[in-house]
């Protein structure tokens, strides 16, 4: 697969996801929430790590990767 075809299914799958996320906001309704995500709130300042989230959003990109290379 060429370069710029991979770049052009990479945009147009960029341009679906947003539009899912802009009509569908629940989508996104489990991201930060999830066991293992950290947040520490302060009167003063806020601090959010989306560890779990960004674990399973890592393998789920990882597992669309590598079918696209097959």
């Amino acid at each position: 697969m060429s370069f710029a075809k991979l770049i052009t299914i990479a945009g147009i799958a960029l341009v679906f996801i947003g539009i899912a996320l802009q009509y569908a906001p629940w989508l996104l309704n489990w991201f930060g929430r999830l066991p293992g995500d950290i947040r520490i709130k302060n009167e003063h300042s806020f601090i959010f790590m989306p560890i779990t989230s960004m674990l399973i959003i890592s393998v789920i990109f990882s597992i669309v990767m590598a079918l696209l290379r097959r």
